[in-house]
């Protein structure tokens, strides 16, 4: 018998589904119940590598530690990850299979991945007492709907009730519900059982008539007014915005042990991948982190980042054109701390032959670590664990260049010179002694009077924040409802919103 199952729209991308999901994940496991997170089809630079050497997106890996399991490739079946305005890499149930552009995708190869999609989520749902789906962008694409495998494609197709969460603090969520609603076919709505209110500030008995008057023009109750809570996203899809880095800093009242803070700047490369690198930096009190994209802003930091990006040459030319390289090579010659993180440590190498991302054959690297660089076809997908700085560390690793070190001091399975470190090594930050020993080193190569703090537990922090996300479905959301949805589907009898679509 298959486990219960409820799928969470949005009116919009960044509404709140993601947040929505692993709550909903957190509040049901406090309850003793079995249950697991998916989502069909995802698009994101952000992703994270299972026990198994899958690939799936950070967000579902988030949602799964919600729930208190182990991330799966059943849970994210199918990864999108951007490789530039026309075309994305197609990661099915973990591993890369090629190259589409969107009109590719969307024109056929999207629809056959349906019965993959529905095959992982029947095998959840048959393992767990609940599945919480999370849907992509808005379900009212009516242009997408056709082929569509994350959002009412799905629901339909496993008779799933569909939550539909807005945020109000854009402004507009009333209409943006109807439309929602009316912009389905009679099929679709006869799914979607109801909303959930997010990010609200204020009185919510100034809100209820609204709620009311919206239940009276769609026959759909509002499940729960959620309010604005500062730092509360989980590890984001794409973006600038540092989801868990703002959580971590926000929750942390201590002042910094030290007399100084350490600031840290992150080059904001194209197409960056896995800035959540930089969250387990922000955790410790005193640490200031932050993104540029000139070289002035990288004079008073003292640690920069050159993170993971899924353009490596791409980025190389982006840090020349702007001036990033100069002021780079300026501070590894000072002896000024520079960490480069997977395609960031290929960028202060020597040389990279790239004919399989870029396919720009030898490029000149920075120069600055003696590493040299050859782009594979298969992609590396592992955990590795190690030890560097006199400490245990953990990582995770995904890239297709593949490093030979000719060269400097070892640094997990990269290298330093100097101030200088790179290492393909993703997470390796969240190992606390390890990271408390890394912001010792930069600290004193930077005359900072820095200390890390000694209790910092990264993840105590993840857990703390997941429990925040679970206490506010518990606190403001209808969860008897939410539970009858669950367990029983939509509610019967949902009136038809004219005028509906033809699909």
């Amino acid at each position: 018998m298959s486990g219960g199952g409820l799928l969470v729209a949005g009116t919009t991308s960044d509404a709140g589904k993601s947040v929505v999901t692993a709550g909903i994940c957190r509040w049901l496991v406090r309850q003793g119940v079995r249950v697991a997170p998916f989502k069909a089809q995802n698009m994101s630079l952000n992703s994270f590598v299972t026990r198994e050497g899958a690939e799936i997106g950070r967000a579902q890996a988030m949602q799964a530690q919600a729930c208190r399991v182990e991330p799966a490739a059943l849970m994210n079946p199918v990864l999108l990850k951007p490789g530039g305005e026309q075309s994305s890499q197609v990661v099915l149930m973990g591993r890369p299979v090629g190259e589409m552009s969107a009109r590719g995708y969307h024109g056929g190869r999207q629809q056959h991945l349906l019965a993959t999609v529905l095959e992982c989520l029947e095998q959840l749902r048959g393992t767990y007492d609940a599945v919480i789906c999370e849907g992509a962008g808005s379900p009212a694409e009516i242009n997408l709907r056709r082929t569509d495998i994350v959002n009412m494609g799905i629901a339909r197709n496993a008779g799933l009730p569909v939550l539909v969460v807005g945020d109000i603090d854009r402004g507009g969520v009333f209409a943006s519900f109807f439309g929602t609603v009316a912009l389905l076919s009679r099929q679709d709505q006869e799914l979607v059982a109801g909303f959930l209110v997010n990010k609200f500030r204020g009185d919510v008995s100034l809100l209820e008539p609204g709620l009311e008057m919206l239940h009276g023009l769609t026959g759909r109750r509002t499940y729960g007014v959620l309010p604005f809570r500062h730092g509360l996203g989980i590890d984001e899809e794409d973006g600038l915005r540092v989801s868990l880095r703002g959580a971590v800093r926000e929750s942390v009242v201590a002042a910094p042990v030290g007399e100084d803070v350490l600031r840290v700047a992150v080059c904001a490369v194209p197409l960056m991948s896995n800035f959540t690198d930089v969250d387990a930096l922000a955790a410790e009190p005193g640490v200031v982190v932050r993104f540029v994209d000139r070289p002035e802003e990288l004079s008073d930091a003292d640690l920069v980042v050159v993170p993971g990006t899924r353009g490596t040459v791409r980025a190389l030319e982006w840090l020349r054109e702007r001036g990033l390289a100069d002021a780079l090579l300026r501070r590894a010659a000072e002896g000024r701390p520079v960490l480069g993180i997977c395609g960031g440590f290929q960028i202060l190498g020597e040389r990279i032959e790239d004919d399989v991302e870029s396919r720009r054959g030898r490029v000149d690297g920075l120069g600055l670590l003696p590493v040299r660089v050859r782009f594979a076809r298969e992609k590396t997908l592992t955990r590795p664990e190690g030890e560097a700085l006199g400490e245990r560390v953990e990582g995770y690793e995904i890239h297709h260049g593949l490093a030979e070190v000719l060269g400097g001091e070892p640094f997990l399975d990269g290298c330093r010179v100097g101030q200088t470190w790179g290492t393909h090594w993703h997470g390796s930050l969240e190992s606390d002694g390890f990271r408390r020993a890394f912001l010792r080193e930069v600290a004193a190569a930077a005359g900072r009077r820095f200390v890390p703090a000694l209790g910092t537990s990264f993840a105590a922090l993840r857990e703390e924040q997941l429990d925040r996300l679970g206490d506010l479905i518990e606190q403001h959301a209808d969860t008897d409802a939410l539970w009858r949805l669950i367990e029983s589907g939509a509610p019967q009898g949902l009136p038809f919103i004219p005028p509906g679509a033809p699909v």
